[in-house]
């Protein structure tokens, strides 16, 4: 393992994705037993999407007395059928909400008559369970969530929105193999703010892969703005980035590499 600290968001890389997730499942496991030792229960965010996979596997292995932890999803695609395997909701509930026994788990319904009554409704259910840890990852186009570049506000005064998901971002679905082709992918979408993100107390942000490497290179290498939403995660007090070889390859040339030296 290779590790930095870039503003205040620990960068940790790993020669491997499966490496990487079970790190990431360790200390985010570690990091829950040490709050439930001084507190009744533990909310959580976790995010949907490929690129989570390793992790969520490693972390519904972890010993945890997930009795005491409530879980929120980080956003919703407006339209899809509710058990679509694309929806993140459905994604997360085959490998994770199912599989461990939480407290309660509190899922975005994208097929609402109203998507502004469920923003709010959310918005209560975050404000009634202050979130303490959120499990996330990076867009290809450096979203957190669905906060893509055009939409993203890091001062905005809502927690749960209904936004329109940029070319890139919808690509990416395509490219995840998540939807067959571009027109399949939905154009809205509900998701939780930047604030709302950042809010959390730690945060757990994994993020492998080949078609990642632009993405961490513009959190990690240029200035902070939501040109970038996901820049911000350097500003965050506790947040510690996981990446792999593939996700980190714009960082340094070579394989072998230390991020000690490189990104300091």
């Amino acid at each position: 393992m290779n590790q930095a600290l870039v503003d205040t968001l620990n960068v940790k890389s790993f020669e491997t994705r499966l490496q990487m997730g079970q790190n990431a499942a360790q200390l985010t496991g570690e990091k829950i037993r040490e709050l439930l030792r001084t507190r009744p229960s533990v909310n959580m965010i976790f995010a949907a999407a490929p690129s989570q996979n390793e992790f969520l596997a490693a972390l519904s292995e972890e010993d945890i007395d997930w009795s005491r932890i409530t879980a929120f999803h980080m956003d919703e695609y407006i339209g899809l059928p509710s058990d679509a395997p694309q929806g993140f909701g459905q994604f997360l509930r085959t490998r994770l909400f199912d599989k461990v026994p939480f407290r309660a788990v509190h899922y975005l319904n994208g097929n609402t008559e109203s998507p502004e009554a469920e923003c709010l409704r959310y918005t209560e259910l975050l404000k009634q369970h202050p979130v303490d840890i959120v499990c996330m990852g990076i867009g290809e186009n450096c979203h957190i969530a669905f906060n893509d570049p055009h939409v993203a506000d890091f001062e905005d005064p809502h927690w749960v929105k209904v936004v329109d998901l940029d070319l890139a971002c919808r690509q990416q679905q395509v490219n995840d193999g998540c939807f067959e082709s571009l027109d399949q992918v939905p154009h809205y979408a509900l998701t939780l703010t930047v604030p709302a993100l950042m809010a959390a107390s730690h945060v757990y942000c994994m993020v492998p892969g080949p078609s990642k490497a632009d993405a961490i290179f513009n959190t990690l290498c240029g200035g902070i703005s939501a040109e970038f939403p996901s820049t911000i995660l350097r500003k965050h007090p506790d947040a510690t980035l996981f990446i792999d070889n593939d996700s980190a390859k714009l960082l340094t040339k070579g394989a072998a590499f230390s991020l000690e030296s490189d990104l300091n």
